[in-house]
């Protein structure tokens, strides 16, 4: 789930920051690769790796053991903006509209405990304001299930309410059922047709059921260290199931906000959160800093691994950060290393 749009951890980034006292001049800040061994450290994760995008070309930094630059991971729901932006390039080919229902392209799937599809729009879907419960709520996000199986245990519990934003996996599963309706294709084939073969992200894929991991990759620890490299992709499908390389990530996200896969009046639907009341566009998540820049992008959490992309608006700087576990156990660092890389240098 995206963290709160505005950091307010201002005091926790400036003790990481080690900042002077105002009587003496105002060192360097550190950058995101100075802090980067604290997730090991601090947070408690075995490995941790960085990939950011400036003016100056493409930086690479490490900490701990057995992790690379090029090493494939699972990034969870990071997959989110790879699919909106999917849905989004058949809202602009007329094959879809964000006002259609869900009934409209999977009548009488979304009936249940108060839930309906009649009532529930592709923009609310995107957005996160349908209200349906997430389905990872009982399978814990361990548990593998089929698209439709996924939808059938979210409609055990009554929604939230409509038109208020809460984070729920089940729309992401939604849209992609509705990606394959329309298409006739896999919302996972149709991704790659449209988004990764044009971009050339050889290193990203959809695994399906496949539990192994492409090579090259390192090891993926869950939170009591237990080793879950191997993984069922199905518990998250088209909310999480993407696998991926810290270079891929960097250029999709570059070239989404960049304008190379969306024309202008949809990319500024991406962008527009007022639906979600500020907290959440279509696939994507502004986070303001403590100094003023705001910055887009997802994060990604499934066992074995949590990863952050956060660019510019232009999409010229780009930041991707992973650890090799699914928690980072002071949420104050990931503050910390957004400001370091998207900051001033200089205070």
């Amino acid at each position: 789930m995206p963290p709160l749009r505005t950091l307010l951890a201002v005091p926790v980034a400036l003790a990481l920051l080690a900042l002077a006292p105002a009587a003496s001049p105002a060192p360097a800040v550190p950058s995101a690769d100075a802090l980067l061994p604290l997730l090991v450290t601090r947070g408690g994760a075995p490995s941790a790796a960085l990939l950011a995008l400036d003016g100056t070309g493409l930086r690479y930094a490490d900490a701990g053991p057995g992790i690379e630059r090029a090493d494939h991971f699972r990034a969870g729901s990071i997959t989110k903006t790879f699919v909106a932006t999917v849905v989004l390039q058949l809202v602009e080919e007329h094959r879809l509209s964000l006002s259609d229902t869900v009934e409209d392209h999977l009548p009488g799937l979304v009936r249940g405990a108060g839930n309906d599809g009649r009532a529930l729009t592709l923009r609310s879907l995107l957005t996160h304001t349908s209200g349906l419960p997430d389905f990872t709520a009982k399978t814990r996000g361990t548990l593998p299930v089929t698209p439709l199986h996924a939808v059938r245990i979210a409609l055990t519990r009554p929604p939230a309410d409509r038109g208020r934003f809460s984070y729920s996996n089940t729309n992401y599963v939604l849209l992609g059922l509705i990606v394959e309706q329309i298409t006739g294709r896999s919302y996972a084939d149709e991704t790659e047709r449209r988004v990764l073969t044009p971009l050339g992200l050889t290193g990203t894929s959809f695994p399906g059921s496949r539990t192994s991991l492409p090579r090259p990759h390192g090891r993926s620890y869950a939170a009591d260290g237990t080793d879950v490299t191997r993984l069922d992709p199905r518990v998250a499908g088209a909310a999480g199931e993407l696998v991926t390389t810290l270079a891929d990530l960097d250029r999709f996200y570059s070239a989404l906000l960049g304008g190379e896969l969306l024309p202008p009046r949809r990319l500024r639907e991406m962008l527009d959160t007022r639906t979600a009341h500020g907290s959440y566009g279509m696939g994507l998540f502004p986070v303001t800093l403590p100094c003023g820049t705001t910055v887009w992008g997802h994060n990604g959490r499934i066992p074995g691994s949590y990863v952050r992309t956060a660019a510019t608006v232009d999409g010229r700087r780009v930041l991707t950060f992973r650890v090799n576990t699914d928690t980072v156990t002071d949420p104050g660092l990931e503050s910390a290393m957004l400001a370091a890389e998207f900051c001033p240098r200089t205070r």
